[in-house]
């Protein structure tokens, strides 16, 4: 059967007899040079006429081989159920079947006209931008102050795009009985480097109901129309079938929180958290709240964390995913909140809360990977880039890469970023897996800038995990990011279970790095560091002895090693992090959210209440939030036992000790840590006084008002200083603090 076509082309690229070279992949008969048949408005075209059911196409620039052609990246596609009429352009090897868009003008002059309709508080108009221009790029479903509605959408390639909701029956081109009066088109702006890649429209609906859309797509992608999702929305609907954004007003919502202040780095003592798993099936909580935000405001309000005395919460994943309860590593865009947990205000609510208890609260940002089981950026945007388009590159064990280090993907990124500092009061980010192998840097540095040099947000706190660590994550050290520290995790798991963890060993060697915030290592500054033993993608302490260590059953010697692993967490130089029921020694596997609330809460348990205390002392105390590059240097730090040492200051065992000081001479503590199963007799350097033992693997307890620790019990050392024998039992600490006559 014969077939006729018409191809359009705009020959941006100025050929001057532009000739279009048509075959077949199979190289079956039809190879052939095609000269225009006349000129439109929008370039030259070409009738073509064959008996295939599609072909290939090319443009050049007159008759031969020996000629200027186009780059082979633009060689294009032609398939009969395009229709009969196509049209393509230079810059690109995409093919349309409908009138490519013309720009209607530019964002920057159309912010001006509604720029005095933007909210300005608790709303976050998207900015970001490489030019430095800080023009809005207006992307995303925005409710302005007169009840209208401004839709943005990023697509450089389409040739038109259509807003379609539950506004318009949801009527486009794509319905399957379209009302072209009802049709909502999308205008295309020059946006980004001043190209043509921004579609904006502005409605007034009626905003007394909830509003559903979604934007349908002609050209530009893999599938040559279609329904997508944006990519800014900040909520997906109910419908899992359907999956539509929803408008959100992030105004409605009343903050308490006006005199707030970020905390220092310092002094940050982190509590990862899941909010499904933190209060699912926890008696305390009402059913109907347990697994979500209100879940976790309700133990805010209890009191729960102040107790404790951690500083911060880490939530781990918060945006939508298609998994529900599970870890939340899995997200299908950036902005959206997962609604399994709540309403983007109860969100608010938590936030809120947390910061009126004292609380800082840290997003974890996934931006590394996204799910591939419903990923609306997948195949978006056809540049030709390869598998998924334009926001991928290439795969991770985890899920489909995301293209960071490209500065349209980073925009979206930062926008995020940006969005639940400005509408959720968010104080930081922890990024997953950030190594160059899965996370181009060029984000985090963009990131830091946009976020802390530029002032949207200067005290933000942003963690990276990091593993292994790289320095440039440093930047100047004292604004730089803070990295999961992988030498101290490893290390100290391998001196509990007595074994090898991942490359590190039960040496005596690094033990001075692993207390010494990593310093030799990776950090610059003790703002680099976070140390752990356990978080969500750790097994517990307990689990490791039990399952790769000594003393593989013992309870007790399980119990006291667990101890010693968050005791080491708690002192050593860096920020503190312990994982969701670690404060009760809970044994569990990686990757676990699920706590045993019924059985650990209640805090009746031993382990719990000295946990409590250790972590206090921590939040007391200002010598042990020590801060800075070197406070050995300072003065404010000093070895006093060690493998490195003699003999009888723990020379070739596996014991540290060391004193600090915050720079008053009424606080002065030190500490001494055992990692060896046996008693070993030591000589501890105590200045002249009197020495108050505030705890050990057993029990804490403070001075007052703290505690009611009596400087007099019979614990405590007075000496006329030089050296004290001490002895240290198997897998024990000390904290020793100085007492002023």
């Amino acid at each position: 059967m014969r077939h006729k076509a018409r191809i359009h082309y705009d020959n941006q690229n100025g050929f001057l007899d532009p000739v279009m070279w048509v075959w077949v992949s199979d190289g079956a008969t039809l190879e052939r040079e095609v000269e225009p048949g006349g000129k439109d408005d929008f370039g030259v075209y070409y009738d073509l006429s064959f008996n295939r059911s599609g072909f290939n196409f090319i443009f050049k620039d007159g008759k031969g081989e020996d000629v200027p052609w186009e780059d082979q990246k633009f060689n294009r596609s032609y398939h009969l159920h395009l229709g009969n009429e196509i049209w393509s352009m230079a810059d690109r090897h995409n093919i349309y079947n409908v009138l490519p868009a013309r720009p209607k003008g530019n964002i920057k002059d159309y912010y001006r006209q509604i720029s005095h309709l933007v909210p300005q508080e608790n709303f976050y108009f998207p900015t970001t931008d490489v030019s430095g221009l800080g023009i809005p790029s207006m992307l995303g479903a925005n409710l302005l102050t007169d009840g209208s509605v401004l839709f943005g959408f990023f697509h450089p390639y389409a040739a038109r795009v259509y807003l379609a909701g539950s506004f318009n029956d949801w009527q486009s081109p794509g319905h399957p009985s379209p009302r072209e009066d009802l049709f909502i088109p999308m205008e295309l702006h020059q946006g980004y480097y001043y190209q043509p890649n921004i579609w904006l429209v502005r409605i007034t609906p009626d905003t007394s109901q909830p509003i559903e859309y979604k934007f349908y797509l002609q050209g530009g992608a893999v599938e040559n129309e279609r329904y997508v999702v944006d990519p800014y929305t900040r909520l997906y609907s109910d419908d899992y079938k359907n999956r539509n954004a929803v408008i959100v007003d992030p105004t409605a919502f009343k903050w308490s929180d006006r005199d707030w202040q970020t905390p220092d780095v310092k002094d940050l003592i982190l509590y990862e958290l899941n909010i499904y798993g933190f209060t699912d099936n926890d008696p305390e909580i009402p059913d109907h709240i347990q697994g979500t935000f209100k879940g976790v405001t309700h133990r805010i309000k209890k009191g729960y964390f102040n107790k404790l005395g951690v500083t911060a919460l880490a939530l781990m994943p918060t945006a939508e995913v298609p998994i529900k309860k599970g870890l939340g590593y899995e997200p299908c865009t950036f902005m959206a909140v997962e609604k399994d947990f709540g309403t983007p205000d109860d969100f608010r609510e938590m936030v809120d809360e947390a910061h009126k208890h004292g609380l800082a609260v840290l997003m974890d940002q996934v931006f590394n990977h996204t799910s591939n089981i419903f990923n609306p950026l997948w195949d978006l945007i056809d540049d030709g880039s390869g598998d998924g388009g334009f926001f991928f590159a290439g795969k991770t064990m985890w899920g489909n890469k995301v293209a960071t280090g490209k500065d349209e993907v980073d925009n979206m990124l930062i926008d995020s970023c940006k969005l639940f500092i400005r509408e959720y009061h968010i104080d930081g980010f922890r990024f997953d897996a950030t190594h160059s192998y899965f996370l181009n840097h060029k984000l985090l540095h963009r990131l830091a800038h946009e976020l802390k040099d530029k002032g949207f947000k200067p005290d933000v706190i942003l963690i990276a995990e990091n593993l292994p660590n790289e320095q440039d994550l440093n930047l100047e050290g004292y604004n730089g990011f803070a990295q999961w520290s992988n030498i101290f995790h490893d290390k100290v798991k391998a001196l509990l279970r007595e074994g090898t963890f991942e490359g590190a060993d039960n040496s005596t060697r690094n033990m001075e790095t692993m207390i010494y915030f990593s310093k030799d290592s990776f950090a610059a500054h003790t703002n680099n560091v976070v140390n752990f033993c356990e978080s969500h993608d750790e097994n517990s302490v307990q689990f490791e002895v039990a399952t790769g260590g000594q003393h593989l059953q013992d309870p007790k010697i399980k119990d006291r090693k667990a101890r010693l692993g968050l005791m080491t967490t708690m002192l050593s130089l860096g920020q503190p992090m312990i994982y969701m029921g670690q404060e009760y020694g809970i044994e569990r596997e990686r990757n676990r959210i699920n706590v045993n609330w019924a059985k650990y809460s209640g805090q009746t348990s031993d382990f719990y209440w000295w946990a409590r205390g250790l972590i206090n002392l921590r939040k007391r105390y200002d010598a042990l939030r020590l801060s800075g590059y070197n406070p050995a240097d300072e003065g404010k730090f000093s070895w006093l036992l060690g493998p490195w040492m003699s003999e009888i200051k723990g020379g070739r065992q596996r014991v540290v000790g060391w004193k600090i000081n915050s720079g008053r001479p009424s606080e002065q503590l030190l500490v001494m840590l055992n990692f060896e199963g046996h008693d070993v007799p030591v000589d501890v350097d105590f200045d002249p006084g009197q020495w108050v033992k505030l705890g050990d693997i057993q029990n804490i307890n403070d001075l007052p008002p703290a505690g009611n620790k009596d400087p007099l019990d019979p614990d405590s050392i007075t000496t006329d200083g030089g050296a004290f024998k001490f002895t240290l039992p198997p897998y024990s600490g000390f904290v020793y603090k100085y007492q002023p006559a």
